[in-house]
């Protein structure tokens, strides 16, 4: 039997219009705020400032299953995670990290050189995760998240390089995909 690997079984790929019902689903297992189905069509399709990805799980038998997605927003020189989600078969794989460093490095060639995003002050593995690729705490947003008021932590990466994503991938390979509401994704929206 060969040993399941995320660097052999999965794939980084643009998000399609296809995939949208399942990052939906992924989005409501994963969050208490998700977004609807409309919110990631117009993402995929008509905001020319979203970056979106899936990953997707190549099963031994061949079939394929997107496991895994990210939404990103490049303004200017910025890059805003806007969201970052795991389904929870899959988490504690490295799939968050190799989505995490396919949207920075994605952002990187679309002319961004810093990153940032919001987190849930009690999601903890996410912010190891940012940690490892080397953002760091630069604000609160009090009673952010309206469905319970807590608070958002605001993390920055700057500057945003080839150098730091790198590092980033390598530093957080023994991460562990979990915590806060049971999912790396964690830069919701406060809607």
């Amino acid at each position: 039997m060969i040993p399941i690997s995320p660097a052999r079984n999965m794939i980084v790929r643009p998000m399609t219009l296809e995939d949208v019902p399942r990052v939906r689903e992924i989005d409501v297992l994963s969050f208490s705020l998700p977004w609807s189905e409309r919110s990631y069509r117009f993402e995929v399709a008509e905001n020319p400032h979203a970056s979106c990805w899936v990953a997707e799980w190549v099963h031994p038998d061949g079939r394929t299953e997107v496991v895994g997605m990210m939404v990103n927003w490049v303004i200017l020189d910025e890059l805003h995670i806007a969201t970052l989600a795991v389904h929870p078969d899959y988490r504690r794989m490295g799939i968050a990290r190799r989505l995490l460093a396919k949207g920075l490095q994605a952002g990187l060639e679309r002319g961004a050189r810093l990153a940032f995003l919001e987190v849930r002050r009690s999601n903890l593995a996410a912010q190891s995760l940012y940690r490892a690729f080397g953002f760091e705490l630069s604000g609160v947003r009090p009673r952010y998240y309206k469905d319970n008021f807590e608070d958002a932590l605001l993390m920055t990466l700057d500057p945003l390089t080839p150098e730091t994503i790198t590092v980033g991938e390598r530093e957080s390979g023994s991460f562990t995909e979990q915590g806060g509401e049971g999912s790396i994704g964690c830069a919701k929206c406060a809607q």
